[in-house]
Parts: structure tokens; sequence; C-alpha cells
């Protein structure tokens, strides 16, 4: 193999999750576990460079061909799209985003307008699309769970993942609106420009996941 490929991965948990998947496939990850300052890390035994980056950043660098490679959660790739091949669901970082409301709430129970507070609004917007509802959407970049603690919102569509915060909160979800986990994305023009190493690396990655199974 001559061409060395190059990987962005999501900082962070997932991150964290990739390493361990990666070198449980052979591939000596340490330059990524001990980054320094450096941003990108070239893997000592296997021809393929690691970016790390935000997870909104991951999908920029994979659509715009500096990177081949990416892992992301889907809830990045519900939210922004994007024209690139999604290769493999990699299993870990497992989550859902749900629609949550005050306790005792119902949610449906009128023809007005709902307004819905969300990080994600196009996430939120899909889903109701999909109910064919109108609804208000309202962004949020902090703590979306106040919204309707604060009467702003009669809901919200977020990431759930035990659903501790919501109870404590006094909120509860009533519906799923979509599965989240860490997905490997890959470059449109890379998987014809090197699709032999790309297939070499989903294989030995492939296989890792299958004897997880």
């Amino acid at each position: 193999m001559s061409e060395r490929l190059r990987i962005a991965l999501t900082k962070g948990r997932l991150q964290d999750k990739s390493v361990e998947l990666f070198e449980a496939a052979g591939l000596d990850c340490s330059p990524v576990r001990n980054p320094g300052r450096r941003l990108i890390h070239a893997l000592p035994n296997y021809p393929l460079d690691v970016v790390l980056a935000k997870a909104p950043d991951v999908i920029t660098y994979v659509e715009h061909g500096v990177c081949d490679l990416g892992v992301v959660g889907k809830d990045t790739i519900l939210e922004k799209g994007g024209a690139f091949y999604e290769v493999l669901d990699l299993g870990f970082g497992r989550c859902r985003f749900a629609l949550a409301v005050k306790k005792g709430t119902d949610f449906y129970g009128t023809y007005k307008t709902r307004r819905i507070a969300s990080k994600y609004p196009n996430v939120t917007r899909a889903f109701f699309e999909g109910k064919g509802m109108d609804v208000d959407i309202i962004k949020i970049e902090g703590s979306v769970e106040l919204a309707p603690i604060l009467d702003l919102a009669n809901g919200i569509v977020d990431i759930v993942e035990t659903g501790a915060t919501l109870k404590e909160n006094g909120l509860e979800p009533i519906e799923d609106v979509a599965q989240v986990s860490a997905r490997l994305i890959v470059n449109t023009a890379s998987m014809k420009l090197y699709k032999n190493e790309i297939t070499d690396f989903l294989s030995r990655v492939e296989r890792e996941l299958g004897g997880r199974t």
C-alpha cells in the first residue's frame, strides 16, 4: 500500500472508542493516545493519518476530500447532512433523539401550533414534517430542558441517553425521533481513487466488529 489515508475522528468519547476499535483491529494508535499539540497523527504500523476534530468539522473535512474517512455520530449526520458514503455502523456512542415534554402534558391533544426547542432544528423539522405537523422551532444552544420549564416551548427534541436529566427537570420522553450511534463515513471520490486501501481498512474494522457480536 503506497497511499496514506487520512481519517477524521470526533473528539471526546467517540475518539476514545474509535481508538479502542482500531487498536483491537491491529493498528498502533499510540500517537493519538498521546497527541500533545500536534493536529495530525501518523500511525506507525499502518498507512493512516488521524485528524482530531469537532463533529460538524469531521463531515466538512470528509465532504471536501481533505480527509478520506471520518467517524461521526448519526446525530451530526442527520442534522448537518452532506455528500459522502455512510458505510458502517460502529455500534458505540448509542443514544437516541427523543421528543420530551413536561410530565403529564397532553402534547398531541391540541390543535394549536406547538413550539419545539432544540439544538437540532433540521432533525426536529424532518420529524414533524413526517407527521404532517406544523411546529415553530426555536434553536437553543445551551440546556434545552430549560425551554419547557420557562414556558418558552411546549416540548424539546434532544439526545437522550438515560433520561435522568429530563426526569430531574420534570420532563419525560414521549416519543423516539431517531436512533443514534457512531458511523464511519467515506469521501465519494476517495472511495474510487483509493478503493484497495479503503477496502483493506474497512475489512479490518468489520472483522473486529464481527468478532464482538
